[in-house]
């Protein structure tokens, strides 16, 4: 979201002048709806057991799934509260009440999108009973740890209710794939795209972005394909290593059909990825084109009119009103009208007004789809679940245990009318144009037990998941749903270890996750090889570097003395790919990296590992892997610290297996520990040297395994 605080400022100013309407005042809300006594009483509603196990990993059981609802919450405010207050404040769009002017976008945006209208009105009716059990559990469980730690919470902020879960669903799915980067490109100086006419097929120029290229993987190979006739799959999906989307490991189990474990983010009520006894499955990011938008045509006798099938028509005009905090308890009010055509919402700028169409608007039913699939019994189970496309987006790889494998891209893509690129604006005086249905989900691209035996999602094309003769054919789909077409150096270079295997044993399928070299035909590598045509002198820094790059293996071993060159000189390529522009010169970007190694170390030739880190607390260790790569990290800091320092990639990744005789073996790590926040936690790093060593742990899934490795066992 760095391009709505860096708008922020003008933001600001617009909405005191423009609108006039800025009212200063004393004093906060207080937390005078909070009935800390009413929410400890409710304790008596639930019954539940938390067991930390050796590695502080809670495991949560409870007769209802209400009951580990209210358990699960309790767990997660003993080892990230902070986390989830911070991101209820977001879902209600009320972050300016407490980090001032910066969050207003943010705060005007979840009023733009009325979610929380969307909630009101659709909860009772489109939200099953069941989840609404798990919901109102879980949101009684953070009231109740609220309630009894009155000294750690913000009062203003409470009751939280099910209803704020079900937002924060709908909020994050829009980020994930990407709703904010068109939304913004909105509040420039001057129109970024092209009207889009019938036939048309121009550039889509996206705006620049500057952010660490990110990623996820997940593979699955079937008993043919293995040694041992072993059904296998990882889940590792790449998030930031810390913050309010950072991976939390659990296991959650009922006597209403709960049993699964893996990784949630902060306040997430179910499993997003992982395990149950009979299906496993992962998630990568997808983003396909999701995101609409339609250039009014507004009256010059009525600013409050646009022009729709040659009527003009009144805009819906609603009040907002943003409590922003100045200092102490002085706040400012900004009231601004917010604009909906029947597109959608509607941003007015300097050039141009703008209606917004996008996938999930409106949609509030993702935790009733996340339910199913944590609860299904088989992959065709788990296939009906995705069936509700509930969920905006995101590629999915899963497996169960009748030795079933499959790649889903889910999306919902709108079906959009021919004859026009929707990857530019549209004209949006016509009604045809504005779409209300989605490709229904066995319409999207899929791969299910392909002859190869194997399966690969690491957010590159949908198209090339496994061997050629077993890929979806790109030109059976049309470019209107806008698929994605990329493919990233983990996709060239996994699909070239799959292809290069014959059966695959439990160490090759290990070997390929923690890979972590370059493709020679990935895009970065090509994009390298332009710096050995350049004739620099013999005596010269660069020339002694150059030919240390020629020697590079491409791998990014701890060890390596080319890696922290090669990484750096393509670094700008990823980021360059990411934003959908050009790369700069690699003779720039080459030159500046020596000169960088040379400042920092006195060498070019220093060893990987004494630049790529992993930090936590006092443990400052060296690890192997590097940017896209199936080992996969991302640092930052290099120019200020001395090292890069982990920040996003490998988080938590699970190993699940099925064996021909049906046992299941599930084995995980993190890369951190289970405390998320507390330094003084004795987890708050414990499984770091395990991660280095790129060792697994055991997650005691069993009854029988967990009561050999239990830490402690309690109720709320």
């Amino acid at each position: 979201m760095q391009k709505i605080l860096k708008w922020s400022g003008r933001f600001v100013m617009v909405l005191a002048i423009g609108a006039g309407l800025l009212h200063v005042y004393l004093g906060g809300q207080g937390g005078a709806n909070f009935d800390a006594a009413a929410y400890l009483a409710k304790r008596d509603q639930y019954q539940v057991t938390i067991t930390r196990d050796t590695w502080g990993v809670p495991h949560i059981k409870g007769s209802r799934d209400a009951d580990v609802g209210f358990g699960f919450a309790y767990a997660q405010a003993e080892d990230h509260y902070p986390l989830i207050e911070d991101a209820i404040s977001f879902y209600r769009g009320e972050q300016s009440a407490i980090k001032g002017y910066e969050a207003i976008p943010l705060d005007y945006l979840i009023a733009l999108l009325e979610i929380k209208k969307s909630v009101a009105e659709q909860y009772a009716s489109h939200i099953s009973p069941a989840a609404q059990g798990l919901l109102t559990g879980f949101a009684d469980g953070l009231n109740y740890w609220a309630a009894k730690h009155p000294e750690q919470v913000n009062q203003n902020l409470y009751p939280i209710t099910a209803k704020d879960l079900v937002a924060g669903f709908a909020i994050q799915h829009l980020l994930f794939y990407g709703f904010q980067k068109p939304v913004m490109e909105l509040f420039g100086d001057q129109r970024v795209h092209d009207i889009s006419t019938d036939n048309q097929q121009t550039a889509w120029n996206l705006l620049a972005t500057d952010a660490l290229p990110r990623g996820s993987n997940a593979f699955a190979v079937a008993p043919a394909k293995s040694t041992d006739a072993t059904t296998r799959i990882l889940i590792n999906s790449h998030q930031p290593l810390t913050g309010p989307v950072a991976w939390y490991e659990a296991h959650l189990q009922s006597d209403e059909g709960l049993h699964v474990m893996g990784g949630t983010f902060p306040g997430g009520p179910v499993i997003s990825v992982g395990v149950n006894k009979h299906v496993a499955w992962g998630a990568t990011v997808n983003r396909p084109d999701l995101v609409d938008i339609y250039v009014l045509d507004i009256n010059p006798d009525n600013p409050n009119q646009y022009r729709l099938d040659n009527q003009w028509l009144n805009f819906t005009i609603k009040p907002t009103a943003v409590r922003v905090k100045l200092l102490g308890n002085l706040y400012w009010t900004i009231n601004q009208d917010r604009y909906y055509s029947q597109h959608g919402p509607v941003v007015r700028t300097d050039h141009g007004d703008y209606a917004i169409r996008y996938a999930g608007q409106g949609e509030i039913r993702q935790i009733d789809q996340w339910l199913a699939m944590n609860k299904a019994g088989s992959l065709s189970e788990w296939q009906e679940a995705m069936a509700m496309l509930a969920i905006s987006s995101f590629n999915f790889v899963a497996a169960d245990s009748q030795g079933n494998i499959g790649f889903f891209h889910n999306s919902q893509s709108p079906l959009r009318a021919d004859g026009f690129n929707w990857q530019e604006y549209l004209p949006g005086d016509r009604s045809d144009l504005i779409w209300r249905d989605y490709l229904p989900f066995n319409q999207l691209p899929q791969v299910v037990n392909p002859a190869s035996g194997y399966l690969l999602s690491v957010n590159q094309s949908p198209f090339r998941v496994t061997a050629e003769a077993d890929n979806q054919l790109r030109a059976n789909f049309s470019e209107k749903f806008g698929f994605p077409t990329r493919m990233t150096n983990r996709a060239t270079r996994g699909l070239e270890l799959f292809a290069a295997q014959g059966q695959i044993s439990e160490a090759d399928f290990k070997a390929i996750k923690f890979d972590n070299s370059y493709s020679a035909n990935s895009r970065a590598m090509i994009y390298l090889q332009d710096i050995f045509a350049v004739d620099y002198p013999s005596a010269s820094r660069y020339h002694a570097a150059q030919q240390q790059l020629q020697d590079w293996d491409l791998s990014t071993n701890k060890d390596n003395t080319a890696a922290a060159l090669g990484v750096c000189s393509i670094s700008e390529e990823w980021k360059a790919e990411q934003g959908g522009r050009a790369p700069p010169p690699v003779q720039l970007e080459f030159e500046k990296c020596v000169d960088l190694l040379h400042s920092t170390f006195g060498r070019s030739d220093v060893a990987w590992g004494d630049v790529n880190r992993i930090i936590r607390g006092q443990q400052s260790l060296a690890l192997n892997g590097g940017p896209d790569v199936m080992r996969a990290i991302y640092g930052i800091g290099l120019e200020e610290d001395g090292h890069l320092t982990a920040v996003a990639g490998d988080g938590l990744f699970i190993f699940a297996s099925w064996a021909a005789d049906g046992t299941q073996t599930i084995e995980s790590i993190h890369q951190y520990g289970s405390s998320t926040l507390d330094e003084s936690a004795s987890h708050y790093g414990d499984q770091m040297p395990l991660f280095v060593r790129q060792e697994m742990k055991p997650t005691f899934f069993t009854a029988e395994e967990l009561a050999l490795h239990t830490k402690r066992v309690y109720a709320p």
